[in-house]
């Protein structure tokens, strides 16, 4: 008898067979946004998280932490628990970058890529009836009066101010840095007149250029984005500036491999929904989807060219 109730205790302390353990996911999943509501990447964000949670069968709770270049959200995510439950967006460079640039409250092995979903091109932005009326106007305009116009991003060392240094730096032209926490309050300051220019990606400012409001003077990809097929690169006007931002998904490193490929399979599957292609398109996603091991290699590399630069030209302000 005492033999069988040893087995018995032992038994319980045993973990459970996995039939016997709650599938994943079984409660709703936070996504962290480092930037703010109205953006770019809020929206890319929301319309991903309703189409996945089809596929989860759980709700996705979009929370947006903006400020510091994305340090503040990215730091956050880094903290939280791998269980898969908190889960964020990541975009480059910042994610890369801001590590590099100063004693962040992360560093980038800290996450663990999910997947890649966007890659939209930089783009230089001015009002339909600035007197701007091209790329090159612009930069003789820098030269006369160093320091005074300005341009707005989403902070330090994004993809837009390390677009406008690369410019300074090939030009010999000097303009004012004012950076913002999202492309949302960019375009708020800018449509208001308190700056003359705006560097958000392309697919931020598309629907605004339609309509009549803003007008792009180059487009920053290493080749014409097809949904901008009038706007010439920046390479092509002379300028030797290819700069972007690639927004994907990421958990904290840790993150159970079974879990990430499970979130990685539902952001698949939500990229290929017929809804998220639809609405993808509405809204000028240029989209680039990557799985887990290929985002982290992007990444990597990624890193490996930011630190070079930072090297050779840090970029403070």
């Amino acid at each position: 008898m005492r033999r069988a109730v040893l087995a018995l205790g032992l038994a319980a302390l045993l973990p459970l067979p996995a039939a016997a353990q709650a599938p994943y996911p079984d409660r709703p999943i936070t996504m962290i946004i480092a930037y703010a509501a109205g953006g770019g990447t809020d929206t890319a964000a929301r319309t991903l998280a309703r189409v996945m949670e089809k596929d989860l069968g759980q709700s996705i709770v979009v929370v947006n932490r903006p400020g510091a270049g994305g340090e503040i959200g990215w730091s956050e995510l880094a903290r939280a628990k791998p269980d898969g439950y908190t889960i964020g967006f990541t975009n480059t460079p910042g994610i890369v970058t801001v590590p590099i640039e100063r004693q962040a409250r992360f560093k980038l092995d800290d996450f663990a890529p999910i997947a890649n979903i966007v890659d939209d091109p930089g783009g230089i932005w001015v009002l339909a009836d600035s007197p701007y009326r091209s790329l090159a106007e612009l930069v003789e305009a820098a030269k006369k009066a160093p320091g005074t116009l300005g341009y707005g991003t989403t902070g330090i060392g994004s993809d837009d101010h390390l677009a406008m240094l690369a410019l300074e730096r090939l030009t010999g032209a000097s303009f004012l840095h004012i950076p913002f926490a999202g492309s949302s309050q960019v375009r708020t300051a800018l449509l208001s007149k308190n700056l003359p220019i705006a560097v958000v990606n392309m697919g931020e400012g598309l629907v605004d250029w339609k309509q009549g409001v803003l007008r792009p003077l180059a487009q920053l990809g290493p080749q014409r984005w097809e949904a901008a097929a009038a706007v010439p690169t920046a390479k092509e006007l002379g300028f030797d500036v290819v700069e972007g931002s690639m927004r994907g998904v990421a958990a904290p490193a840790g993150v159970p491999r079974p879990v990430l490929d499970r979130l990685a399979q539902a952001v698949q599957r939500a990229v290929e929904d017929p809804d998220f292609q639809k609405t993808a398109q509405q809204q000028n996603l240029p989209l680039r989807v990557l799985g887990p091991d290929a985002y982290r290699a992007e990444l990597l590399a990624l890193k490996a060219q930011y630190e070079k630069l930072w090297a050779a030209h840090p970029w403070k302000e």
